[in-house]
């Protein structure tokens, strides 16, 4: 792995004690090793820099999405803190930029208007199904397994609108999205975002697959894990813990 390239981006630590180690995790910094990425991940670096090479994420981000991710330090509290996001007993909110258009009507599964006859919030539900080895999960027929509450965000300070002296206002056609997930299936709000015709900015693998170079950081998935909050599994306290990572940087 000594040829491995490097990921220009570091992340952040937003909190630590003798238990575990919380995160801000840039886009592209993978949480895990895959592929041909080892040394350059969010895990790795986190070992060598303590020299604790127990460490282990209590859950997972995908490489493209940056945010709040929790990592283990003592192995004897692995099982609390993994069995807390197993069971989905940790609250997470997402934001995005997608599209500022009308929502089309997904092929799959429904669309619930939680405040008729507003558009969003929304409720989307649907079947998701993520093949091993094929890189694009989809929808089909089947039970409920995914369900995402989605609704209009806001810019924040320093996002590409508030940058540009609209706050508030879409930039090059792209508004703020949160994202509640209630359930936890891989690419769910990709997918759920793009069956409503909505496609994240960035996103390389919906709705169709770009190839890019693995040192392109030109173009990063505009979606970040913003903000997690669970009660303490060890000390019973309630936590909470928000991303500081900007959106709209890349459009």
């Amino acid at each position: 792995m000594t040829d491995e390239p490097r990921i220009p981006f570091d992340y952040e630590v937003l909190y630590e004690d003798a238990g575990i180690i919380v995160i801000d995790k840039p886009h592209f910094l993978a949480t895990t090793p895959r592929g041909m990425w080892y040394r350059q991940t969010a895990l790795i670096r986190l070992r060598e820099r303590y020299g604790e090479p127990a460490i282990t994420p209590a859950h997972r981000l995908d490489r493209l999405t940056a945010g709040v991710v929790v990592f283990v330090r003592d192995p004897a509290l692995r099982g609390a803190y993994q069995t807390l996001f197993q069971e989905h007993r940790a609250t997470k909110v997402y934001e995005c930029l997608a599209p500022s258009r009308p929502i089309r009507r997904p092929r799959y599964g429904t669309v619930e208007r939680l405040e008729a006859p507003r558009v969003f919030p929304l409720r989307r539900r649907s079947h998701i199904t993520k093949l091993r080895g094929v890189l694009q999960a989809f929808e089909e027929p089947g039970a409920v397994n995914a369900e995402t509450v989605i609704e209009l965000g806001r810019w924040r300070d320093g996002g590409a609108a508030a940058s540009a002296g609209k706050p508030g206002a879409p930039a090059g056609g792209l508004r703020p999205y949160t994202l509640h997930p209630r359930t936890g299936k891989t690419h769910q709000l990709r997918v759920h975002m793009n069956s409503l015709g909505l496609p994240i900015a960035g996103d390389d693998f919906y709705p169709s697959i770009v190839e890019r170079q693995y040192d392109d950081f030109s173009q990063p998935l505009e979606l970040v894990a913003r903000s997690l909050r669970f009660v303490d599994p060890v000390s019973g306290e309630e936590r909470r813990f928000v991303s500081r990572v900007p959106l709209g940087d890349g459009v």
